[in-house]
């Protein structure tokens, strides 16, 4: 049976800021420049929700993409859109939210309703030009 991959575009509007309770200022910013700003920044997030399996030969689906549109709505969207990651996302309360972080926290709650026969892959942007990728590994 053929595996095929579908995706699932979605957007997320959010503010953090990255840094290190531990470290000095200087130090924050020396890692982390201009996005340690202690007064936050934002970005347009840009999410692509990848998942490979084989076809259903009742549906001729690999997933419902209606379903896996509202998963990320209620699981994502909701969670995240117009949130300061820091302050009001219990997630990163204690991680840095970076866009490496976000990816593997995206993956984490996806993969608690995805069925495990489906691979899992997670893209976010951070900008256009800047992105990362995770799948579990």
């Amino acid at each position: 049976m053929p595996r095929v991959t579908v995706h699932r575009k979605a957007h997320f509007n959010a503010a953090h800021r990255l840094y290190r309770k531990d470290w000095s200022a200087e130090k924050n910013f020396e890692v982390f420049n201009k996005c340690s700003n202690p007064h936050f920044h934002g970005h347009n997030y840009e999410l692509i929700v990848a998942l490979t399996g084989e076809i259903d030969q009742e549906t001729g689906y690999v997933y419902d993409l209606g379903k896996l549109k509202e998963l990320i709505r209620e699981e994502i969207e909701e969670a995240f859109d117009h949130k300061n990651l820091n302050l009001e996302v219990e997630d990163f309360k204690n991680i840095n939210p970076s866009a490496e972080n976000i990816s593997v926290v995206i993956y984490n709650k996806l993969r608690e309703h995805i069925p495990q026969h489906l691979d899992l892959k997670i893209t976010l942007y951070e900008t256009p030009r800047n992105f990362v990728s995770y799948s579990g590994e």
